[in-house]
């Protein structure tokens, strides 16, 4: 289903006005999720805590001027002004697309593995024109024959791993997964990302229903079909030896046969192409003497595909993911403190939560 696959919903504005408003004099942090077609901006306290936050549709393609005319000048005074207006001199951290080769400023790659000294050591700075600088965090490299790259993630995984700083567990390998339009399963151990894997699952499937003879028949639900969403992932999981391209057409054969309504066919073809991504990264997993029965993961993203990802984990025997939430705010304040631009107020650092 096409919501299945979109981006992680906007910030909850009702945190932000009276909060926001009440704690200026709070205020420690600015911290920005700038991508491709969002920005989320986060206003910190000294120990962490949420004061405020905003969002808009002005990623880095989506822009209110082009970035000749200053567009990303314009973007960060809509979205932060009226904090900085109240609180000048407040350090800010952004993280995504903003590094890019398209962005504001573009941040180097850093190499993986990388742990978050190593994310910090690759800040960039640019300077804004309302006179705040911008702390630009690198994305990661994974070099090879088949390259990969992140940028965001990186900052989300940080943010999930903060918690365990320090802990017994700290040292173990475990996995990450980020579902979404480009789906990454990361590994990570002893606070590090050791490797990661890309799977094109989300854009894929948009290309599928919007652009090829599977959507045809297609009629978008009312409300999520898990049955038919659960077939699809056991089709991929016990008859898809061949590869995606070999069952992708079952979409459209069997609602041609009467097995599948067309109300059911996004809800399949979602499933059938998650249970693909699921079992190419079980066969990876196993290359590295490991595999996802038994495996505890944790989830980071959209708390409906994660939900719909957690079913479909189960299948392959996973029946331990969790969800990690706040991943992204607790990233920016753990690369912000990390880079020392905001002192927490006590130690250790506060991760972050909701005011009220």
């Amino acid at each position: 289903m096409k919501q299945a696959y979109s981006p992680a919903p906007a910030v909850d504005h009702a945190v932000a006005a009276g909060a926001a408003d009440a704690g200026f004099e709070h205020a420690a942090l600015i911290g920005l999720d700038w991508g491709t077609t969002s920005l989320r901006a986060y206003l910190f306290d000294a120990a962490g805590k949420l004061l405020g936050s905003r969002a808009s549709t002005a990623g880095i393609m989506n822009l209110p001027r082009s970035a000749e005319q200053g567009g990303f000048d314009a973007a960060f005074d809509e979205a932060c002004g009226a904090w900085l207006e109240h609180a000048p001199g407040l350090p800010v951290v952004a993280a995504g697309m903003v590094g890019s080769a398209q962005g504001w400023l573009e941040a180097p790659y850093v190499d993986a593995p990388v742990n978050a000294d190593t994310l910090v050591a690759g800040i960039v700075r640019v300077k804004a024109a309302c006179g705040a600088t911008l702390h630009i965090v690198p994305g990661v490299l994974q070099r090879g024959e088949l390259p990969n790259v992140m940028r965001g993630e990186e900052t989300q995984v940080f943010g999930a791993l903060g918690a365990d700083a320090g802990s017994a567990d700290s040292g173990k390998r475990a996995l990450i997964g980020l579902p979404g339009t480009h789906a990454k399963w990361v590994v990570v151990q002893a606070g590090r990302i050791e490797r990661f894997h890309t799977f094109m699952t989300g854009e894929v499937f948009a290309a599928l229903r919007d652009h090829t003879i599977l959507g045809r028949t297609m009629t978008t639900p009312d409300r999520p079909d898990t049955g038919a969403f659960l077939h699809g992932v056991n089709i991929a999981r016990e008859k898809g030896q061949a590869g995606l391209l070999a069952t992708v057409f079952s979409a459209r054969a069997l609602g041609l046969t009467g097995q599948l309504s067309s109300e059911q066919q996004p809800d399949y073809l979602s499933g059938l192409l998650i249970g693909h991504e699921l079992a190419g990264l079980d066969a990876v997993l196993a290359q590295q003497q490991s595999s996802l029965a038994g495996q505890a993961l944790r989830l980071i993203g959209n708390e409906a595909l994660c939900e719909r990802y957690r079913l479909a984990l189960a299948q392959f025997g996973c029946t331990q993911a969790e969800l990690v939430k706040l991943a992204t705010e607790h990233g920016l304040w753990r690369v912000a403190t990390q880079a020392g631009l905001v002192k927490p107020a006590g130690q250790p650092a506060a991760q972050p939560t909701r005011a009220g």
